[in-house]
């Protein structure tokens, strides 16, 4: 495609009145996307994804360090119930010596 301008923006065919009375300059637009074509669809394709591979990466974080405090959980859980057995113990011999004491 060798003309000029876009579809939103057409570069103007003629001279009109108005043009010939303005300094003649070539038709140019701040959004003129005719040099970089596909890195701004995919520049904004990665800025509509980040969010999603933000709130993955937390999700992995998150993850990681539940894992990571599992083994820690199932050490004081068998400590609480190691306590818990002794105290029980601890009761069976009170009670059976108040048995035989009688």
């Amino acid at each position: 495609m060798n003309t000029p301008g876009t579809i939103n923006r057409p570069f103007p065919h003629g001279t009109t009145e108005q043009d010939s009375m303005t300094a003649p300059t070539r038709y140019t637009s701040v959004n003129d996307r005719s040099d970089r074509t596909g890195t701004t669809v995919n520049r904004n394709r990665e800025m509509q994804l980040l969010p999603e591979s933000l709130s993955r990466s937390q999700m992995q974080d998150r993850l990681y360090e539940a894992e990571s405090q599992r083994p820690a959980q199932r050490l004081l859980a068998a400590r609480r119930m190691q306590r818990r057995a002794e105290r029980a113990s601890r009761r069976a011999r009170r009670a059976l010596a108040m048995a035989l004491m009688q």
